[in-house]
């Protein structure tokens, strides 16, 4: 192999990678992208969700030997229910009052989840092991792990059927439209807190569908869904608040830019990096990379 094919090889190699890892932080951003554009919520508490699902995912496998894919259709539209109820019994009654006590609410929802799961079920890292984690593919010369390249297809199905559900269903419409102007929306006859519940339920089923890929490619503990959300927002940055789909590529782009650093710098430098960009979007594009224009 001459140095270009090896210099081809390489950067694909970390092109594929920062795909493969980006996409479980598209999927996460486009929940707390959703919440956000719709009820201005800044929900803190979406990486602790996701880790929730994902100590969900351990805890049926460990007691009932289930395949964690299988178990997505139960965890699914459990937090989808349980979004809705935390909309209803936390976050209406203080939607009207500003972002403060909303961001107060979901900083308090965070720091008690991190409480209760390591409680029961301790601090110590938790991982799941199953019959297909250790296999990879390699594809000319590229090495690809199967349950990361398991992550991506769920990572892609769910965004193309969110966007189907969003510009080709009726209550699809409806979270768009309460996501461009709320009070429009209710002017028009839509019932926002109807909207508002359902699109709460839909960030945290997003949440469960990250978490479930979590559980299938990292080890993790209770604190670590605190770095998801940080990768979320800086994904959702990237990507424009409210915009689905720039949220998702938002993702991909800040796994890709992860990795570049990890093999130009070394990890110890990639998450400087990573807010290092976060900024810069802040401050020379803040609509996002992917979003219209002001």
């Amino acid at each position: 192999m001459t140095n270009i094919d090896q210099v081809i090889t390489t950067g694909t190699q970390i092109l594929v990678n920062g795909l493969l890892f980006g996409s479980m932080y598209g999927i996460s951003a486009i929940g707390l992208s959703l919440i956000f554009g719709t009820m201005g919520i800044i929900f803190i508490a979406q990486g602790t969700m996701i880790i929730l699902a994902a100590y969900l995912v351990y805890l049926i496998k460990l007691n009932y030997s289930f395949d964690p894919l299988l178990v997505s259709f139960l965890i699914t539209p459990l937090f989808f229910i349980l979004g809705g109820c935390i909309y209803f019994l936390l976050f209406r009654k203080v939607a009207d009052k500003g972002k403060n006590p909303n961001l107060l609410l979901a900083f308090g929802l965070m720091i008690m989840l991190e409480s209760l799961i390591s409680l029961f079920f301790s601090p110590n890292t938790k991982a799941i092991i199953t019959g297909y984690t250790t296999i990879g593919i390699s594809i000319m010369g590229i090495r690809i792990s199967l349950v990361r390249s398991i992550a991506f297809v769920i990572s892609i199905s769910t965004t193309i059927a969110l966007l189907f559900f969003l510009k080709r269903t009726l209550l699809g419409k409806a979270v768009r439209a309460a996501t461009f102007d709320m009070l429009a929306a209710s002017l028009l006859g839509i019932n926002t807190i109807k909207v508002c519940a359902f699109t709460f339920g839909l960030g945290l089923a997003l949440a469960g569908i990250a978490g479930i890929c979590v559980a299938l490619t990292y080890p993790f503990d209770p604190y670590f869904g605190f770095i998801f959300s940080l990768k979320a927002l800086i994904a959702v940055a990237f990507g424009g608040i409210g915009h689905v789909l720039g949220s998702f590529l938002g993702g991909l782009s800040l796994g890709i830019i992860e990795n570049i650093s990890s093999y130009l710098f070394g990890g110890v430098w990639e998450q400087a990096i990573s807010y290092a960009a976060f900024l810069l979007v802040l401050m020379l594009r803040p609509q996002g990379l992917f979003g219209g224009r002001e």
